[in-house]
């Protein structure tokens, strides 16, 4: 066999091999769920924040107001070559208090559960958006008089 010949077949198993692994499911985890044992150690009308962020360690997440719960939240993402991620298993287990700081309830949800918790940043938008730089600096050359300068 020639040299080209071999220097053929070596680039031919490369590109098979790259499509190979290319194709092939990469899996992320991410955040984190007390194990079962943990919770149920928490004893509802009895636990406060304290003692629960102490037992199991602190949220990941917290509700908004002062007297909503701990959210403690895990995900699993599939990455499948060009596709976008998926989420292939969600668990969330929230743990509510009552006005006094005391655990009220304990409840685990999955994906299963037949809705799909989303998990988005609440951001505020700005105006600049589908604006480029340049436009946007431009854009104010109008808006800009004298006496905006002038005491």
């Amino acid at each position: 066999m020639s040299r080209i010949g071999k220097t053929l077949k070596t680039v031919a198993a490369g590109i098979v091999i790259l499509a190979v692994t290319g194709c092939t499911s990469l899996y992320r985890n991410h955040g984190y769920v007390p194990p079962e044992d943990d919770l149920s150690a928490i004893t509802v009308g009895v636990d406060t924040r304290d003692s629960v962020a102490e037992s199991i360690g602190t949220p990941g997440a917290a509700g908004v107001l002062n007297d909503s719960g701990y959210y403690y939240v895990q995900s699993r993402m599939r990455h499948f070559a060009y596709r976008r991620p998926e989420v292939t298993d969600r668990e969330v287990v929230a743990i509510s208090f009552d006005k006094r700081g005391v655990v009220s309830n304990v409840e685990r949800f999955t994906l299963e559960d037949g809705r799909v918790v989303p998990l988005t940043r609440r951001v505020t938008s700005s105006n600049v958006t589908n604006k480029g730089f340049l436009r946007q600096l431009l854009g104010n050359i109008g808006r800009v008089r004298a006496s905006d300068f002038a005491g």
